[in-house]
């Protein structure tokens, strides 16, 4: 008698234990008391009800009384569950204060798609083989295994993804799990990093430019099914990065003349000039050694650049494209220029070497050869010492300015537009006729006179 009052106590029990779950309406008076007296526990009672071990008396139905299909479940509290097997042949759950999308969420509860529209999205995934919840990674971890499959990259290139995982780091989108990133959360970021932290538009470009790649490769992994960077960073993010202009070819001849009657500055008038007239980059001038100067055929061979990186390590690499490799010719006030460099050049107890070039045509006060950085510099002097005296002020003028004017003079001056690639070292011929030359309303006024009375 007491063993029939254990086992109508334990009935009472599970029955209570799974109602209050509302995992099903079991079929209790045909299970067998023995069975459930001398082998099943509460969660071994739960799987067999699950794989159907155990029939249903109807068919289950929420507190609303709707049907329920299989593997949806309505809690105690109400809320929703949808247990489904993932690729990977695990359990798992999703949850939802709503059944159908029609459904109002209660009072007080954030609105979330409905259950069967997860429920859809899942069976979509699985059709796709789409890994679940992203493969768990999260933005920065995605970055990370992105950056971490370029091999062989420039060494400022590295720097730059350096800087994009630091940011990451900081930032509570650099934890979010990439399928949870929708485009309006990459938008908002990007709008949040200029408005907020400051951050310019070229800054943001290159953020973008390591982002949109790696959520790419997420996509082609199968981990999510859409890029959310895929969009024009223009019509999100304002470009207020500033034009780089040509200086006129009359501020030109006033800055070369300043700069070569100064007692001071007129140590660097050569280089300077040189930049002027041949379009070279800063890294492939500075690269320049005497070997380089060709002055039987009146030529600049550019088949390398010098770079220094942040821990300030002196590296040769290629120039930036393959058209980067060329023979620039030299005038003959170039060719000038050069000798009077090699004449002036002081040599160095211990020449300096760099990945096997020696011979450098600038040289710092430590005997190291110069960097972009150098020149930068001694132009900003220049520039503001010019300013302080002249009234008329000489707008900024670097390095680049110098390669912009140089191309902006050649173009106006009617150079074959190949030609002019060539020298420039432009892998596109659109480079060279839309961002580096600058035509104005002038240079058209006399093109145009120059046409009609020829």
């Amino acid at each position: 008698m007491r063993n029939l009052n254990v086992i109508s106590m334990r009935q009472r029990l599970y029955k209570q234990y799974f109602m209050e779950n509302r995992i099903a309406e079991i079929l209790w008076h045909g299970y067998t008391e023995s069975r459930i007296c001398g082998r099943i526990r509460p969660a071994s009672l739960a799987l067999l009800v699950l794989k159907g071990e155990i029939s249903m008396s109807e068919k289950r139905r929420d507190n609303r009384n709707r049907i329920l299909r299989e593997g949806e479940y309505q809690r105690a509290d109400g809320r929703y569950r949808f247990r489904y097997i993932d690729e990977d042949g695990k359990e798992k759950n999703v949850y939802s204060w709503r059944l159908d999308k029609n459904d109002p969420a209660p009072k007080g509860k954030k609105r979330e798609p409905s259950l069967r529209e997860k429920e859809k999205q899942i069976e979509a995934d699985l059709f796709d083989h789409i890994v679940t919840n992203g493969g768990n990674y999260t933005v920065l971890e995605l970055v990370e295994k992105y950056v971490s499959l370029k091999t062989g990259v420039r060494h400022n290139t590295v720097a730059g993804y350096k800087t994009v995982i630091n940011i990451l780091k900081k930032e509570a989108f650099g934890g979010q799990r990439i399928d949870k990133v929708r485009l309006s959360d990459a938008k908002a970021w990007l709008i949040k990093l200029q408005q907020v932290d400051g951050r310019g538009y070229s800054s943001i470009h290159s953020i973008r430019g390591v982002l949109r790649p790696a959520f790419q490769m997420a996509v082609d992994d199968d981990l999510i099914r859409k890029n959310p960077f895929g969009f024009e960073l223009a019509s999100v993010v304002v470009n207020d990065s500033v034009t780089r202009e040509a200086i006129t070819r009359k501020q030109e001849r006033d800055l070369l003349k300043f700069i070569k009657d100064d007692k001071h500055f007129s140590r660097y008038y050569d280089a300077i000039f040189i930049l002027f007239h041949t379009g070279l980059r800063i890294s492939e001038f500075c690269g320049l050694t005497i070997s380089d100067i060709e002055f039987g055929n009146s030529c600049i061979r550019v088949d390398h650049q010098l770079q220094r990186t942040s821990q300030m390590q002196y590296v040769i690499q290629e120039p930036k494209t393959e058209s980067g490799v060329r023979y620039v010719p030299m005038t003959e006030e170039v060719e000038k220029c050069f000798r009077r460099i090699i004449a002036n050049r002081t040599a160095p107890k211990t020449e300096p070497m760099v990945d096997g070039y020696v011979g450098f045509l600038f040289l710092d006060k430590n005997d190291k050869p110069m960097v972009a950085l150098h020149w930068e510099k001694y132009m900003e002097h220049i520039i503001e010492k010019y300013n302080k005296i002249y009234r008329v002020q000489m707008p900024k003028v670097t390095p680049h300015v110098c390669r912009h004017t140089f191309c902006s003079n050649m173009a106006k001056s009617g150079m074959n537009p190949k030609t002019l690639q060539y020298i420039m070292g432009h892998a596109d011929i659109s480079v060279t006729l839309n961002t580096y030359t600058h035509v104005k309303f002038d240079d058209a006024k006399e093109e145009l006179l120059r046409v009609a009375t020829s």
